[in-house]
């Protein structure tokens, strides 16, 4: 067993003292890598200071990070704990807001744990065990039209998507589809709701993944990476939505503390910058094209998708992909699995051109030996 107990940069080190090269991040949450120096400094200031005082009060930390987050957009924010938390905000904000019942949400989609989020969630295989689910749930197939367009009617309040399905197995979506979706909601008053809790804060080598689709979401959620580790999630809704969640309609109480916002606002500030994402996308190109190289050089590989440094590397059977990680573990690099078959490579956004060259060596090593 392997109990990881420090990390420095791309690298986490377990009990023994063994170095691990960390195309994992946490599942897409140590987005600046292990021990940043200003992450760390910003915990230690914050830690200092007053850790919790309860949304009974303003919170000018949270005034702030709300700012750069919505970035001068036409958006509120909600802070919680988690992904699977600002999820359900997003699912009680759009069924009180539209006085609809119905969300739509796509097969193999990801949206958390809790009852709401798992039972938005398109996968029945984690749903057994668990039912009576929630109700008013109907899900459809990714990247097409014409379920969604049957389903779509005056009781949807929102459909509900990740704009690169993580746990599904990295399945990026089609731009035509995705713009279509936004328009389809739009005329029939529903609200789109984006799961970005895995590919926001720069993973894509967009702040947002949305953003390269050209579509303005009503509400956004968000977690994972956005305190580098620190617990937080976020939602964010259009202001007009705002009326609908007045005080005793949603809280928390752990949501929006001072430690965790002086952190996420020193993360949103470093990643939210263009030199920053500009990085990301040129290092995910050439991870994606030197990993696409297998497609030509080994049977075992079907495809290789996403966008940035959120990549999936599809093989062909679930025996393959655990014999692959389990290969990588022993040759010391870390990765994770999406979907049946697919390896799921999730490196931190600061790796290095000369790590990300060695990890390259290492699948390929582990792929066609």
């Amino acid at each position: 067993m392997i109990d990881l107990v420090n990390g420095s940069g791309s690298y986490v080190y377990d009990q023994n003292g063994t170095a691990y090269l960390d195309f994992m991040s946490g599942i897409a949450v140590s987005n600046l890598g292990h021990k940043n120096p200003k992450v760390m400094q910003a915990l230690h200031e914050q830690s200092q200071k007053i850790w919790h005082s309860s949304n009974l009060y303003t919170n000018h930390l949270q005034e702030s990070i709300a700012e750069k987050l919505t970035m001068g957009k036409n958006y509120l924010a909600f802070f919680c704990n988690s992904g699977t938390e600002a999820n359900e905000a997003a699912i009680k904000l759009a069924r009180k807001a539209t006085g609809r019942p119905k969300i739509i949400s796509f097969l193999q989609s990801f949206h958390g744990r809790t009852y709401g989020a798992l039972s938005a969630t398109g996968q029945p295989q984690l749903q057994q065990g668990f039912f009576p689910i929630v109700e008013g749930f109907d899900y459809v197939p990714y990247n097409q039209l014409e379920a969604l367009k049957e389903l779509l009617d005056e009781n949807v309040a929102a459909v509900m998507l990740e704009v690169i399905q993580g746990e599904g197995g990295v399945i990026p979506a089609e731009k035509a589809w995705l713009q279509a979706v936004a328009k389809l909601c739009k005329a029939n008053g529903s609200l789109l709701i984006i799961d970005e809790i895995q590919t926001g804060m720069g993973r894509t080598g967009n702040f947002y993944a949305f953003e390269a689709y050209q579509i303005e979401p009503d509400i956004i959620t968000l977690a994972k990476a956005l305190a580098n580790g620190i617990p937080v999630g976020a939602m964010l809704g259009k202001k007009e939505l705002a009326e609908a969640f007045g005080p005793g309609s949603h809280g928390t109480t752990f949501g929006g503390n001072n430690l965790a916002m002086k952190v996420a606002e020193t993360v949103v500030s470093q990643i939210n910058q263009p030199e920053f994402l500009a990085d990301v996308k040129a290092k995910g190109a050439f991870l994606k094209a030197e990993l696409a190289k297998l497609t030509g050089e080994s049977e075992k590989v079907v495809e290789v998708r996403g966008e940035g440094l959120m990549l999936g590397v599809q093989l062909d059977s679930a025996e393959t992909l655990q014999t692959v990680i389990q290969t990588l573990k022993q040759e010391k690099l870390l990765a994770i699995k999406a979907g049946g078959n697919v390896l799921r490579l999730l490196p931190p956004l600061t790796i290095s051109q000369s790590e990300l060259e060695k990890g390259v060596a290492i699948i390929n090593q582990a792929i066609l030996q």
